[in-house]
C-alpha cells in the first residue's frame, strides 16, 4: 500500500536566531491545503493576492517545526534572513506542485551549496564548503554532445519585489 507523504524535513541556508541567539536550522514542513491558501487571504491586514504578507500566513500555517522552538508564527518567519525566507517559498512550491525529481533536486542543490560563512549540514569542514563546483564537475559522466544535461532547479537569488501602491 502506498502512503502520500505528507510533510517533509528541510534545513536553511542560514537558519533562523532566536532572541536568545540560538540558531535554528532544520524543520519540517507539510503539504498545505486550500484552507492554508484561502484562511490568510481572510487576515484584514492582507490586501490582496499579492501582497507580501500572504507569503508569511502561508508559511506560518505549514511550516509545522522549526529547530526546537515550541512554535512557529508569523514572528518567526518575519525574522528569517532573506535566504532562508526564499528557500521556503521555493520548497513550498515544489511539495504542493513540482515532481519528485523536482523536490529531489531541490534538496541536492541546497545541500550542495554554500553560503558565506555557514558550512553545510552534511560538510563539517567549512573550508572545503567554500569552494564553488565548476559545472563541468555538477555535469554527469556520461553526458555527450547528443545527449541533454540534467535541468538544474532554480533557486531564488533575492525575493521578489513587489511594488507598492501608490497612495
Amino acid at each position: 500500500m502506498n502512503s502520500l507523504q505528507t510533510s517533509y524535513e528541510f534545513t536553511l541556508p542560514r537558519g533562523y536566531v532566536d532572541s536568545a541567539g540560538q540558531v535554528h536550522r532544520t524543520g519540517t514542513m507539510r503539504l498545505a491545503t486550500a484552507r492554508d491558501e484561502l484562511e490568510p487571504l481572510r487576515d484584514p491586514r492582507v490586501e490582496g493576492p499579492d501582497d507580501p504578507r500572504l507569503t508569511i500566513l502561508v508559511l506560518t500555517r505549514v511550516v509545522e517545526r522549526l529547530g526546537d522552538l515550541p512554535m512557529v508564527t508569523p514572528h518567526e518567519i518575519e525574522g528569517l534572513f532573506a535566504v532562508d525566507l526564499a528557500f521556503l517559498q521555493d520548497f513550498y512550491g515544489v511539495i504542493n506542485f513540482g515532481s519528485q525529481e523536482e523536490y529531489d533536486a531541490l534538496v541536492s542543490a541546497q545541500t550542495s551549496s554554500a553560503l558565506l560563512g555557514v558550512a553545510s549540514p552534511s560538510d563539517p569542514d567549512p573550508s572545503a564548503a567554500a569552494e564553488p563546483e565548476s559545472d563541468a564537475a555538477a555535469e554527469p559522466a556520461d553526458a555527450g554532445p547528443d545527449r541533454e544535461p540534467e535541468p538544474r532547479p532554480t533557486l531564488r537569488r533575492a525575493v521578489e519585489e513587489i511594488p507598492r501602491k501608490a497612495n
